[in-house]
């Protein structure tokens, strides 16, 4: 039978990275392509004890449905956090637990979009965000990443010659593909620019705790006065990926429709995890936890920066993070990028192609993105060596 795919979906296609983790079975591939955080950040005996008495006490609570808005002590607790160690949250926002952070992109998107609408997004960008967005029928514009954010000028320029942009989504933290951080300068800027608009920002934020180098820099969300600013976060890069637990903050008003929304979605996310997440929080805290995470992607980072001065030629540049899961490539204009992505194949090196996270699906990337969570040193330091050797091969140098 030839099924008739509803116009929203018909152009989607499978996520790239996903399609290369079907490879990985093969044990000699080194990837650099997941997106995961490590398994050797996973406080796995903690979290065994936390369910061992969740089941033990609480086993009803657990086991049964919640409120869509989310376990109520987790949502304080994160209102809590955000105030405290980001100064982000007004009186006029509230918190909703989602199911992840990917959820939270897909429900803001929803709630804000109709089709023909214009999404602004940095260049490159997230892929699980550039699909949540184009199932909805929206037009993508890419502006482009510098090394320190895009440029609020370009912003301003585009929001002024479209009149359908009703969101402008942001990684403005060790940003995902490229690892850069938009200065505050630059931040305030675009929320200047924003509210001239009244264009609502979606900041995501799943990294911004990761740094294990430089300073703070204040979210968006934080000099947020007028509740423009939509807050996703999640728990999956600092705790545990799997459990699916996330958020968003912003204005209550924006916040009541989007509990709408999702519960048509999933009615409310996974009970039991909201559960463990809430008693790591107030059993353990977070900090201690997330300083043992940089500490080990510090050190990842540091070798394969180490490794890429040591064997990539200088025509070939790449980001400098001070914290996050990534790590931008840039090959010279001229490069094959087909011909090299395929030698990697061939040479058992997992990368993600830069052509991934472009906005416009038709625009050429001369990049790749290469993850330091998940290979062990010894796969870092043997997986540069053979994509420097795939590079010389191919006579670039």
């Amino acid at each position: 039978m030839t099924f008739d795919f509803s116009d929203k979906v018909k152009g989607l296609k499978p996520s790239a990275i996903r399609e290369i983790f079907k490879s990985l079975t093969d044990p000699e591939v080194i990837s650099f392509a997941a997106g995961n955080p490590s398994p050797l950040s996973f406080p796995v005996e903690k979290l065994r004890l936390l369910a061992d008495e969740i089941f033990e006490t609480e086993p009803s609570k657990a086991l049964q449905y919640g409120i869509t808005e989310g376990y109520s002590p987790l949502r304080e607790q994160v209102a809590q956090r955000l105030k405290s160690k980001f100064s982000t949250g007004k009186d006029f926002d509230e918190v909703i637990i989602t199911s992840g952070g990917q959820q939270g992109i897909d429900l803001a998107c929803k709630v804000l979009c109709n089709e023909g609408d214009t999404v602004i997004c940095e260049n490159p960008s997230f892929i699980g965000a550039l699909n949540a967005f184009r199932s909805y029928g929206v037009n993508l514009k890419g502006i482009d990443a510098g090394e320190d954010g895009i440029d609020p000028e370009k912003l301003e320029k585009m929001l002024c010659e479209d009149s359908r942009v009703k969101l402008i989504y942001l990684i403005p933290t060790f940003q995902n593909p490229s690892g850069i951080t938009t200065t505050l300068e630059k931040r305030k800027a675009i929320l200047e620019i924003a509210k001239k608009h009244g264009v609502v920002i979606l900041e995501d934020n799943p990294y911004g705790e990761l740094r294990f180098a430089g300073t703070d820099v204040p979210t968006i969300k934080s000099m947020d006065g007028e509740g423009i600013v939509l807050y996703c976060g999640s728990f999956s890069k600092i705790l545990s990926s799997g459990m699916r637990v996330g958020f968003l903050c912003g204005h209550n008003d924006l916040i009541s429709k989007i509990v709408v929304v999702k519960q048509t979605n999933d009615v409310h996310t996974n009970q039991f995890f909201q559960m463990l997440c809430s008693k790591f929080i107030d059993r353990y805290g977070l900090d201690e936890h997330i300083k043992s995470i940089n500490a080990l992607y510090g050190k990842n980072c540091a070798l394969m920066l180490s490794s890429l001065d040591d064997n990539f030629p200088r025509c070939i540049s790449y980001t400098r993070p001070e914290g996050g899961l990534f790590l931008w490539v840039t090959m010279p204009e001229n490069t094959d990028m087909r011909e090299f992505i395929k030698r990697t194949v061939d040479a058992k090196i997992a990368v993600v192609p830069g052509e991934t996270f472009m906005p416009d699906v038709n625009r050429k990337s001369f990049s790749f993105r290469l993850n330091y969570s998940m290979p062990t040193e010894n796969e870092i330091i043997k997986g540069i060596s053979i994509l420097s050797d795939v590079i010389k091969n191919m006579g670039i140098n």
